[in-house]
């Protein structure tokens, strides 16, 4: 399927890879921690929300998945919230209102060392967001996402490592797509999980400075009905050009 990406590029692909990438150099300054909401928030399931962090584990029972932060990562999803709301006014805290269905949601945001602490190796990071399905015109599958994530991912200087394939876990289909990018004597490993779920795109960046600690982070994730994920499945062979995925 072909995409206008000037249709379908969106903030989300900004908060997932500019935000990140550009904090491998830029600095920011540290926020608190994602707290625990109150009951009655998460009583509100029929609105996503940003979830929560505890007990080192940052839980999201509307969109169904947790993840296991790595000991001693620091966060910084406030940060990116507040750089959210001050070009969409989206609310830092708090269950979605259902009169901003097209706004992204920043899910969660950490690495492996503070964004502006400089370092001789690649700070790896985690970052998950949420967009809803009706931003991306004709989007069908999480496969159909990799078009545009793949333009933004290229344009930063990526490489293509693995075309978008099957990495389901759980009860929903997640696709995922692996880059590489040189930094000098180092490399860049990302991998990038897509799945659609209650209307929505969840988009799932790891980044890390090599396939092993790339892996190793993905490891963190568990969506709510946990199965052992078999071999990832490859989509139909694609080729990837002029912003879209062409049969090969």
């Amino acid at each position: 399927m072909h995409f206008r990406l000037a249709h379908i590029f969106s903030v989300l692909a900004i908060v997932l890879l500019v935000h990140v990438l550009d904090a491998q150099e830029a600095s920011k300054p540290p926020a608190q921690s994602s707290s625990k909401p109150s009951a009655k928030a998460r009583a509100q399931a029929s609105n996503p929300d940003f979830g929560y962090v505890a007990d080192g584990v940052y839980r999201n029972s509307f969109f169904g998945f947790s993840y296991k932060i790595p000991f001693g990562w620091v966060e910084r999803t406030a940060d990116m919230r507040q750089d959210n709301v001050r070009e969409n006014e989206m609310p830092e805290t708090g269950p979605r209102k259902a009169d901003e269905p097209g706004k992204p949601l920043v899910l969660l945001s950490i690495f492996a060392r503070p964004p502006e602490a400089s370092g001789s190796t690649v700070n790896s990071a985690v970052v998950i967001a949420a967009e809803s399905v009706s931003s991306y015109p004709g989007l069908k599958t999480a496969a159909d996402y990799f078009v545009p994530l793949t333009e933004v991912t290229m344009a930063k200087g990526f490489k293509v490592v693995n075309q978008p394939y099957d990495f389901s876990r759980g009860a929903n289909q997640v696709i995922r797509g692996d880059f590489s990018k040189e930094l000098g004597t180092l490399t860049m490993h990302q991998a990038s999980l897509v799945t659609l779920t209650k209307g929505y795109v969840v988009s799932l960046t790891f980044i890390g400075g090599s396939e092993d600690e790339v892996q190793a982070l993905v490891e963190g994730l568990s969506f709510a009905v946990s199965q052992k994920a078999a071999n990832p499945k490859p989509l139909s062979p694609k080729v990837y050009r002029a912003g879209s995925w062409f049969e090969n």
